[in-house]
Parts: structure tokens; C-alpha cells; sequence
């Protein structure tokens, strides 16, 4: 799948399953790891793992498989790796915390 449907889908997808501040930053000129981040907050822990578990989910119906899965509901941040996109999915106190927006979109 081209990698700008793919985004989509992926910000489809969570939003549909009502997740929060869905945010994509494009890192593909600040690092090798990955081109886009998108990052999305779920009110509880079991939303957000709710939320990832959908995603893998849904995204495996078109054969599309996380390369690696980390973090869990416990530590209130998972993330999904699909190579060209890096799915982070926080609780909002978490996502606070790291600030991963301010960190890849100032370099």
C-alpha cells in the first residue's frame, strides 16, 4: 500500500475507535528509523490499548503486520512499528511528558 493511504488509513482507524489529538509529523529528513510518526492519545488505559490492538487488527485484513510492537497499557504509551510509520499511542499525561511533537518538529 503507498505509504500516503496508508497514513490515512492508520488516522482513520484510530479516529474511528475515538482517539484524541491524532497528530502525523514527517521525520523522513531528521532520521533513517522511519518517515512519518503519527501520534494519537486515548483517555484510559484500556483505550489505548484498545486503540492498538484495533489498528493491528484492521491493518492485518490488508496484510499489513506491525514489524514490532512495544509498551504497553501499563506504562500509558504503545508503539506500533510498520516501517515507513511509527504509530504512538499515549495516554495524555504520557504524551505530556515526552513531548515527542516538540522534539521531532524542532529539528
Amino acid at each position: 500500500m503507498e505509504i500516503n493511504n496508508l497514513k490515512e488509513n492508520i488516522k482513520k482507524i484510530l479516529d474511528n475507535k475515538k482517539a484524541v489529538d491524532i497528530e502525523e509529523i514527517c521525520v523522513k529528513d531528521k532520521t533513517t528509523i522511519t518517515d512519518y510518526f503519527i501520534i494519537a492519545s486515548g483517555t484510559s488505559s484500556s483505550q489505548i490499548k484498545s486503540l492498538a490492538e484495533n489498528l493491528e487488527y484492521e491493518l492485518s485484513k490488508i496484510n499489513i503486520k506491525a514489524r514490532q510492537v512495544e509498551g504497553d497499557k501499563n506504562n500509558g504509551w504503545i508503539l506500533l512499528d510498520f516501517g515507513d510509520i511509527i504509530v504512538h499511542i499515549f495516554l495524555p499525561e504520557i504524551r505530556a511528558l515526552y513531548k515527542l511533537s516538540n522534539l521531532w518538529e524542532t529539528r
